[in-house]
C-alpha cells in the first residue's frame, strides 16, 4: 500500500475521502479544502573509497533486503542537506568521517516498511574515508567488506537504485575495475 492509499479521511477535519479519490495525489478535501501532497522521501548513501581504490559494502541487518549488500546511507532528516544527511548516516552505520563528497547519481526507489510502500528518491555520492581502518558494522549493519569496484556483485545488491548507481560509478571510474 502506498502512502496516498492510507488516507481515507482528511487529516485536518476528518471528512471522508471519496473512494474514487483514494490513492490519488494530492489529497484534496471536499469538506475543508485542505490539500496534502504525497511526495517521495529522500535518502542519501555513499560509495566510500579507501586509498587502494576498494569501496566499502555493508551487509544489511534488517529488511528490506536483509543480508544483501548496500552502501552506508539512509533517510534524510528535516533541515539536513543531502550531503549532511549522508555524512550523518555514514557515521551512524559504519563510524566513518568522509572527505571529497561528490554526487554520482539519483534514482527512484520503492521502500517497503510495515505494510507501506514508500516512494523514495535515492541520492548516491562517492567519497573517501578519512580513516578507513575505523570502519565498523554499527546501526542496522550485519557486517562490512572492502571490495574492488569490479568485484561488487550486481545480483547481491539490495535495491535497483543501488545497481543503477553502481553502473554510474563504474562508468565514471573505469580505472578502478
Amino acid at each position: 500500500m502506498r502512502p496516498a492509499e492510507i488516507f481515507r479521511f482528511c487529516p485536518r477535519c476528518g471528512h471522508p475521502r471519496p473512494d474514487a479519490n483514494v490513492g490519488h495525489t494530492p489529497l484534496q478535501c471536499s469538506g475543508c479544502g485542505f490539500t496534502f501532497f504525497f511526495n517521495p522521501t529522500v535518502a542519501g548513501a555513499a560509495f566510500i573509497f579507501r586509498p587502494d581504490g576498494h569501496i566499502l559494502l555493508i551487509r544489511r541487518e534488517k529488511d528490506p533486503a536483509a543480508g544483501k549488500f548496500g552502501v552506508p546511507g539512509g533517510f534524510l532528516d528535516f533541515g539536513e542537506s543531502a550531503e549532511e544527511g549522508t555524512r550523518r548516516e555514514v557515521r551512524e552505520e559504519v563510524g566513518l568521517e568522509l572527505q571529497n563528497l561528490r554526487f554520482v547519481t539519483s534514482f527512484p526507489n520503492l521502500y517497503p516498511y510495515r505494510e507501506v510502500l514508500y516512494p523514495v528518491v535515492d541520492l548516491y555520492f562517492a567519497a573517501e574515508a578519512i580513516d578507513p581502518d575505523r570502519a565498523a558494522a554499527l546501526d542496522a549493519v550485519r557486517s562490512i567488506e572492502w571490495r574492488r569496484l569490479g568485484d561488487v556483485p550486481d545480483e547481491e545488491m539490495a535495491f535497483d537504485s543501488l545497481r543503477v548507481a553502481l553502473r554510474a560509478l563504474r562508468a565514471a571510474n573505469p580505472d578502478l575495475r
